[in-house]
């Protein structure tokens, strides 16, 4: 009835006038738009930016998106039970501001670390958000013992050739256990030729996935009946690509000073002879036990052994990484909403 009114209202107005109202109409959308722009802007004030917040914060019931894909495989959100899965994985995310804040900060660190080997073994860009869901992008230890970025078990990690060792654990080196997680992907690929039941495999492993395709006589994940936890799994990788892909659609506005830190210059130190005292190394490199910890957590006790003391061109070599500059702990950024010390390292000086 209302826009029965309004339409009768336009038509009775001259051409002047609703010239006049196109106009204003139009230019109060560019102040809005100007307004949004500098609100948003690293320039601003941080009052204005929470002045903006806390008038304007809403919650929205959530949209599916179209065309939606993992790996560039389509999502069958048509589906009504898929449809539903994917509505609550995205409701949960998007409302669960203060976390899902912190994803953000820890991707914008370490997604740059992952994207490149995922590349380089020919693994979708997409894999990298189930370190995301796995660990957070954290260095965590489950209840089972998976550790690290990859939650990868100790079996596993020996099996793909990782050091783990008293000494010297690869599944907390990134950039070790993202090139183990992508052989088993390229082994999981093998077998089944399709990229969303290669990472639902990561969650029930490939004997597991592959038996209930037997079992239930399907061909892809969508059809599967599976645990809550595996069935739940590609929803909330998808969840996260969205969110942390698209952060505005989902009302993460972000200003790159809430998200990207500082980076820290570092140097690579090759050490291919045994290290009886790993507190003493790091003094002798201008830092303490600590910051040696922080930038190369793979470090597990107070030494490091070369076995054997070979010829110099037979000995296992390590890398470890320290700050190019001195630095102390008050130096490093601490994530806000965490407490997290922030190291985003650079090698290339």
């Amino acid at each position: 009835m209302l826009k029965k009114h309004l339409s009768k209202y336009f038509l009775s107005l001259s051409l002047p006038q609703k010239y006049l109202i196109a106009f204003g109409c139009a230019l109060a959308f560019l102040i809005s738009i100007k307004l949004f722009s500098y609100l948003l802007s690293d320039s601003n004030s941080d009052s204005s930016y929470e002045d903006y917040f806390n008038t304007d914060y809403k919650i929205f019931s959530i949209r599916i998106p179209q065309n939606l894909n993992f790996a560039g495989e389509k999502v069958p959100t048509s589906d009504s039970d898929v449809h539903a899965a994917m509505e609550r994985a995205l409701a949960k995310n998007t409302y669960w501001q203060s976390p899902s804040l912190v994803l953000h900060k820890r991707a914008s660190q370490w997604f740059p670390v992952i994207e490149p080997i995922l590349n380089k073994n020919n693994i979708p860009e997409d894999f990298k958000y189930i370190a995301l869901i796995e660990s957070q992008l954290t260095n965590v230890v489950s209840p089972q013992g998976a550790t690290g970025f990859w939650q990868i078990v100790e079996t596993t990690g020996k099996a793909y050739g990782m050091e783990i060792t008293d000494e010297v654990d690869e599944r907390y080196h990134v950039i070790k256990s993202t090139e183990t997680a992508c052989k088993y992907f390229k082994e999981a690929y093998k077998q089944f030729n399709n990229w969303t039941l290669v990472a639902a495999s990561y969650n029930l492993g490939i004997s597991g996935i592959q038996t209930q395709l037997d079992k239930q006589n399907v061909n892809n994940y969508y059809d599967l009946h599976l645990t809550e936890e595996t069935s739940q799994y590609i929803f909330r990788i998808l969840a996260m690509k969205e969110i942390i892909s698209r952060p505005e659609v989902y009302g993460f506005i972000l200003r790159k000073k809430d998200v990207y830190y500082s980076v820290i210059p570092i140097k690579l130190i090759t050490v291919d002879s045994s290290i009886n005292n790993l507190s003493e190394f790091a003094k002798s490199q201008g830092i303490n036990d600590t910051i040696l910890k922080l930038f190369n957590p793979w470090l597990k006790a107070n030494t490091l052994t070369i076995l054997g003391e070979h010829a110099a061109s037979l000995r296992k070599k390590y890398i470890i990484e320290i700050p190019k500059n001195k630095i102390t702990i008050s130096d490093l950024e601490v994530i806000e909403g965490s407490d997290e010390i922030f190291i985003a390292k650079d090698s290339s000086n």
